[in-house]
């Protein structure tokens, strides 16, 4: 039941039809007697800057969830970033703060992060190794980096996307080990595929299958199918892996955590989603 004293979450992104939060939070909220609700709101690039700024002045906004195309030119509309929004180089979720700023973090890497973290995988020390230095990409090797990992290897397969991604790490870790160039696995306690390898039949695999060690833990991002033929190939080698949808369900607690609301787990987000 929305009131007058609802907290409104927007849910802003172009065009809306695939968004799923929604069917996430809203479920949770009703459950749990929390007076808010998440509303896609869809917003087009030309109109987006003015439209962030006025829908912070509604005097029952709460905060935003941003998804694409807004997640990098949000950055510069912010008056405080994290550091993991800093060295992704966008942003996914906004929040009013008690003085009035737009406070601004970015939780993709952190939902991929604890996802591991839960499964029983050590990160703090670990050698991780990413495919792919775009926006997931560089959100998961900000919130490795935050836990703690010793070496990160960046691969892109644009040089210079690659690069600017090392130099963010450098900035805010500079005692991080950080590489770019190879996509060899080999050696690597976690290997990430943040690339969209998988999503359509027949793309090549992102890595070298035969290079990865059945120890490795290794983590995927695409989301259209649960078990993409990358994740099926690693499994037939023994290595414990996560699954795209994990990174999602993971990050909401983070969400929920940082909007300063009670906080769930991921186990019981997919048990009373609506996501049909």
């Amino acid at each position: 039941m929305i009131t007058g004293t609802t907290k409104l979450i927007a849910h802003i992104g172009y065009p809306t039809e695939s968004f799923k939060a929604p069917l996430i939070y809203n479920p949770y909220f009703e459950k749990n007697g929390i007076d808010a609700v998440v509303v896609p709101m869809g917003c087009r690039p030309e109109d987006y800057p003015a439209f962030l700024k006025l829908l912070f002045r509604l005097s029952n906004i709460h905060g935003a969830l941003i998804t694409m195309p807004h997640k990098i030119s949000t950055m510069a509309l912010l008056d405080e970033t994290s550091t993991s929004a800093k060295v992704a180089g966008s942003c996914n979720a906004v929040r009013l703060g008690s003085d009035g700023r737009l406070i601004g973090d970015m939780f993709d890497g952190e939902g991929f992060v604890r996802g591991v973290l839960r499964k029983g995988k050590k990160v703090e020390g670990a050698h991780a190794l990413i495919a792919g230095a775009g926006g997931v990409g560089s959100a998961i090797a900000a919130s490795l980096a935050q836990a703690g990992v010793e070496h990160l290897a960046i691969f892109d397969a644009n040089e210079t996307t690659a690069t600017a991604l090392l130099d963010r790490l450098k900035k805010f870790y500079p005692q991080l080990q950080v590489t770019v160039g190879s996509a060899d696995p080999d050696g690597f306690d976690i290997v990430v595929n943040a690339t969209p390898l998988g999503m359509r039949r027949g793309d090549p695999l992102p890595i070298d299958i035969d290079r990865i060690s059945p120890s490795t833990f290794v983590g995927e991002v695409v989301m259209t199918k649960e078990i993409t033929p990358f994740l099926e190939a690693v499994r037939a080698r023994g290595c414990a892996f996560q699954v795209g949808t994990d990174m999602l369900f993971e990050q909401i607690p983070a969400y929920l955590e940082f909007f300063q609301f009670p906080t769930t787990t991921a186990d019981n987000l997919r048990a009373i989603a609506k996501l049909g």
